[in-house]
């Protein structure tokens, strides 16, 4: 399995080749190969933002996980969650002092 930005830029890859061959393509309505193309273009397009209306549900659903593990684990053992919460405050003050 890809990753999910992997796969979301092979997805956008797709969506902007497919939009490109529609307007190198005649544009007349009546045109056989146009409607296709259009029609090509509407169903990547929809694609795409399922796969990224998806991807974007399952990083809120890994991120409330981890929020809530923390929580408990910070409930379950006080001093050992303040003493990572110093050290990493410590790390990213001497990251912004420079």
């Amino acid at each position: 399995m890809q990753p999910y930005e992997s796969r979301l830029d092979d997805d956008l890859a797709l969506l902007s080749d497919t939009l490109e061959e529609v307007l190198r393509a005649s544009g007349d309505p009546a045109d056989q190969k146009y409607i296709e193309l259009k029609e090509k273009a509407e169903q990547a397009l929809n694609d795409v933002k399922a796969r990224i209306s998806n991807a974007s549900d399952t990083y809120y659903y890994r991120t409330k996980k981890a929020v809530y593990r923390a929580d408990d684990y910070v409930h379950e053992k006080p001093w050992q969650g303040i003493g990572i919460g110093a050290a990493v405050g410590l790390m990213v003050g001497l990251l912004l002092r420079r």
